[in-house]
């Protein structure tokens, strides 16, 4: 898992810096084209997440403890926020193609929808694997000395959480 996250953050690093360099190269573009986007729906995804994690973070605390309902009823109530942030994001991309954005409007939204939407996939991989981490602690697979599964799982989360709060910043708020 750990190899799967490095190349992860890898690939996300090359689209932070293609992002970063374009906005060097024409500013101008990338401030107008950042007055478009819904600032307060980056925050809302921003808060969700962290949230998500802090609820992650919770459960490997209960796994440890051998206590698999509570981890359970943590990882539901993750996924709950998680829906959220999807809610959001897809909100805040049907009012950016209404008002005529696209990946072909200019490069600040070419940027723009590939590295959210490649960070949208991630969320439903990582929700997908919150589920399956969930279904099994209803089973009570997890234990003290059988959670390093668990633990993967919930370093990848967090992995997808870091990641929004780096592109909320290079997206929404650095100018």
């Amino acid at each position: 898992m750990w190899f799967f996250i490095l190349m992860e953050l890898t690939v996300f690093a090359i689209f932070f810096i293609g992002f970063a360099v374009a906005e060097r190269l024409n500013p101008q573009l990338f401030s107008g084209g950042r007055e478009s986007l819904h600032v307060w729906v980056g925050l809302v995804c921003t808060l969700t997440l962290v949230i998500s994690s802090y609820f992650v973070a919770l459960a490997v605390v209960k796994v440890r403890e051998n206590n698999n309902p509570a981890a359970k009823k943590l990882l539901l109530t993750a996924l709950l926020f998680a829906c959220v942030y999807l809610g959001a994001k897809l909100w805040e991309y049907r009012q950016l193609i209404e008002l005529g954005y696209d990946l072909s409007t200019n490069t600040f939204y070419t940027l723009y929808f590939f590295t959210t939407a490649f960070h949208f996939m991630h969320v439903l991989l990582g929700m997908i694997i919150l589920a399956y981490m969930a279904l099994k602690t209803g089973k009570n697979v997890y234990s003290q000395q059988n959670c390093q599964g668990f633990e993967a799982g919930a370093a990848y989360w967090h992995m997808v959480d870091l990641v929004w709060i780096l592109l909320f910043f290079l997206v929404y708020v650095v100018h």
